[in-house]
């Protein structure tokens, strides 16, 4: 695993982007998206929706990831 960005490209309401994260954040956010029985694109739009104007779409997906773990941590 590496801690180089690797970057994929994201369909967001019919528009596409690319996003570049860590593996361990793909790996990641692909196993929540799953678990919530959610398109990574699905979820990648509902974080886009949420983020703000302050908070690039890479950057709100970690803190959307590092969230989610954390909760899971602490039960």
């Amino acid at each position: 695993m590496t801690g180089r960005p690797i970057k994929h490209s994201l369909s967001l309401r019919g528009h596409r982007t690319s996003v570049s994260l860590e593996e361990a954040f793909w790996n990641e956010f692909r196993a929540i998206a799953k678990s919530e029985g959610k398109a990574l694109n699905a979820l990648a739009a509902e974080i886009d929706e949420t983020r703000g104007l302050e908070a690039g779409l890479a950057s709100a997906i970690r803190v959307y990831v590092l969230k989610h773990v954390k909760a899971r941590a602490n039960g």
